[in-house]
C-alpha cells in the first residue's frame, strides 16, 4: 500500500496534459524498476548446492559362475556369509562381511547371457536424503530415495556409459544393522575394503564425471596406466577407474595391517600369491583379483 501511495503522490504532481501522458508512463516505469532492484537486493542469496560427501564404500557386487564355490572361497580367507536373499527357494544375492560397514555382494549368474564379474559399487551415505538432493543440484538424475529389500535407505544413479551407481544408509532394523558384531571371522585376512575397481569403456570420460559431478579427487595411482580417485570427505578409500580391455579382471584392494603376515596366511592356506611392489593379489574362482595393500588410516 505504501508504494501504491508514493506512485500516485508522484503522479499528483505532474501537470495532466496530453502531451504529459509519455512522460507519467516512463515515470511509473521507471520507480517501479528502481523499486523492484531495491527488493531484490533485500532478497536472501541462493542455498549453496550441499556438499555430496560420502562415509564409506559400502559394498562391491561382483556376478559369480558357482555361488558356492565363491562362497567356499571367501569363507577360506576367513569372511562369513552375514544372511542372503532368495526367491522362489534360490538365492539370488549372497551378502560377504568384510566388516560391519562393508560387504562383498555375490550374485549367482543365472543364465550364459549374463557376464561375469563386475556389477556395481555402493557407497554409503550418512543423510541419503541430502546427497540425493546434492546429486540433482548438480545436474544429474537420481532415482527417489526408497527403502530396499534388506531394510535400508536406497537410491541409483546412471553413471558414466549408463553404468548403475547405488547409494545407501544404513537403518536401525535392516538385515545389515541388525548382524552389527555378528559374523566377524576371527582370521579374516583383512577387516577393510580399501578400494574397488571400476572398469569402463572410456577411462577418460569417467574420470571427467567423478571429479565434475561427483565430486571425487585424484589420489595417487598403485598401479601403472590407472587412474584413482577418493571419495569425496573420505580420502582414504578410493575408486581405482580402469581402461577396458580384453581378459582384464575386476580388483578389489583389501586392506591389511601387514603385509608379510598376510603373505604368511595366504601361503598357509595354499593359495597361490603374486608378490608386486607394495601388494599380494590373489584370484578368485572367477579370476577376478584380490589385492591386499598395507592399509591406510582411517
Amino acid at each position: 500500500m505504501a508504494t501504491k501511495r508514493l506512485q500516485q503522490s508522484l503522479l499528483s504532481r505532474i501537470p495532466c496534459q496530453r502531451n504529459m501522458t509519455g512522460f507519467r508512463f516512463l515515470l511509473v516505469a521507471a520507480f517501479s524498476i528502481v523499486y523492484g532492484l531495491a527488493c531484490a537486493a533485500q532478497a536472501p542469496a541462493p542455498a549453496p548446492v550441499e556438499s555430496p560427501d560420502l562415509a564409506g564404500l559400502a559394498h562391491a557386487a561382483i556376478r559369480v559362475a558357482d555361488l558356492d564355490k565363491s562362497r567356499a572361497f571367501y569363507q577360506k580367507l576367513g569372511f562369513e556369509e552375514a544372511f542372503s536373499m532368495s526367491q522362489g527357494g534360490t538365492t539370488t544375492q549372497s551378502f560377504i562381511k568384510i566388516n560391519d560397514r562393508q560387504f562383498l555382494e555375490i550374485y549367482p549368474q543365472r543364465n550364459p547371457a549374463e557376464p561375469i564379474g563386475f556389477m556395481h559399487v555402493c557407497f554409503e551415505a550418512t543423510d541419503i536424503e541430502a546427497l540425493n538432493r546434492s546429486y540433482v543440484a548438480r545436474g544429474l538424475s537420481p532415482t527417489e530415495v526408497r527403502k530396499a529389500g534388506a531394510g535400508n535407505l536406497l537410491f541409483t544413479m546412471a553413471g558414466p556409459e549408463k553404468q548403475n551407481l547405488e547409494y545407501t544408509q544404513y537403518m536401525p532394523g535392516s538385515k545389515h544393522t541388525n548382524d552389527k558384531g555378528f559374523h566377524l571371522g576371527a582370521s579374516r585376512i583383512s577387516e577393510k575394503i580399501i578400494a574397488a575397481g571400476i572398469e569402463m569403456q572410456d577411462a577418460a570420460l569417467a574420470v571427467t564425471f567423478y571429479k565434475d559431478k561427483l565430486a571425487f579427487t585424484p589420489a595417487p595411482s598403485l598401479l601403472p596406466g590407472q587412474t584413482w580417485l577418493a571419495l569425496p570427505g573420505l580420502p582414504s578409500q578410493e575408486v581405482e577407474i580402469v581402461q577396458h580391455a580384453p581378459g582384464s579382471v575386476f580388483h578389489l584392494f583389501l586392506g591389511v595391517p601387514d603385509l608379510r603376515h598376510a603373505e604368511a596366511q595366504l601361503k598357509a592356506l595354499d593359495l597361490q600369491v603374486e608378490k608386486q611392489k607394495g601388494m599380494l593379489s590373489i584370484q578368485d574362482p572367477d579370476g577376478n583379483q584380490i589385492v591386499f595393500l598395507k592399509a591406510k588410516p582411517s
